[in-house]
């Protein structure tokens, strides 16, 4: 008996075609709409469109209406699992929230193209019939929110875009794929250990990321806590080091209640407290700075604005990042 499932489609180059001029622009009309005859032997197909957004436009507010349409159709009816088309340049935050805000066993599988409907090597079509596989493969199922790309299946928690073009742009760095796709079959070699949920109905809160960078002045800071946001995370250097000219800025922040999250703008290692000069990560984390474990600043801004959302119960947030 085949498996149901629920393709959702968002827009971004996967859906989008290019110019005689060589502009890549949205369709009219999603080119994917037409192609799901291509899935029927794989699975029985609920087809929608959410929206029709080039990725750059998609917000957290859109991340929340996704999360809630999923939501919404699986207490409906009977859904094996659920597919995303999404533009790329997004796709690993959106891919994060939905790891964070839902608590589904079914496979969540997100997909895109970096070629457009109609340029020659167009990889979208092809993207979306491997989703479709990950999707209704069993082994798939418990291992949270999946992006499959390029013969490849990656956790959200860890894939990143590491190209500006090239097909095989989204990477694991330092843990890799947790699965392969070949002709006949997936294999999945590794799962998450734990996985964490956040219910949330609204976001109000708004947090801000800044990348450190050598001689940071301290008035970037001064503009955030002017500016009210709610929280911020910095890419610091190293595993989580600053200048000493923006400390006074943390602690301005910190003192007012403001969270200040540390990652490191490097691609692999984690962000710890370890050197004790002015700047230092062991003196950002006892002035009260949070580290994340595992994650890029992307993502722990969207976790923080998450976290700061939270319906009911505020999180102990240097919990929750650990």
């Amino acid at each position: 008996m085949k498996k149901t499932i629920l393709l959702i489609h968002t827009g971004g180059t996967i859906s989008m075609a290019m110019t005689d001029e060589g502009a890549v622009i949205p369709n009219k009309e999603n080119p994917l709409m037409k192609e799901s005859n291509k899935l029927d032997t794989l699975a029985t197909i609920i087809e929608m469109e959410a929206f029709n957004l080039p990725s750059p436009h998609i917000t957290p507010k859109e991340m929340l209406k996704l999360r809630n349409l999923i939501i919404e159709k699986v207490s409906e009816e009977q859904i094996d699992g659920i597919v995303i088309t999404h533009g790329t340049d997004t796709l690993e935050e959106t891919a994060y929230f939905l790891e964070l805000t839902t608590d589904l066993s079914i496979p969540i599988v997100l997909t895109g193209a970096m070629r457009s409907s109609n340029e020659l090597g167009a990889d979208g079509i092809y993207n979306l019939v491997e989703a479709v596989r990950v999707a209704v493969d069993q082994e798939a199922r418990e291992k949270g929110v999946l992006v499959v790309m390029n013969d490849e299946v990656h956790l959200a928690v860890n894939t990143t875009k590491t190209s500006t073009s090239s097909v095989n742009t989204f990477q694991s760095p330092q843990y890799g794929p947790i699965g392969l796709i070949t002709k006949t079959r997936i294999l999945f070699h590794h799962a998450p250990i734990r996985r964490q949920y956040v219910d949330i109905h609204a976001l109000s809160k708004r947090v801000a990321m800044l990348k450190v960078y050598a001689g940071m002045e301290v008035d970037l800071l001064e503009v955030v806590l002017a500016c009210k946001y709610d929280g911020v995370v910095l890419e610091g250097l190293g595993q989580g080091n600053v200048p000493p000219s923006v400390v006074k800025g943390i602690e301005s922040l910190i003192e007012r209640g403001i969270p200040v999250v540390l990652v490191s703008r490097c691609f692999n290692g984690i962000a710890e407290g370890v050197y004790g000069y002015v700047g230092g990560g062991k003196m950002l984390e006892d002035l009260g700075a949070i580290f994340a474990t595992g994650i890029n600043g992307q993502k722990a801004r969207l976790k923080l604005l998450i976290g700061l959302n939270k319906t009911g119960t505020p999180l102990d947030l240097k919990e929750f990042f650990m």
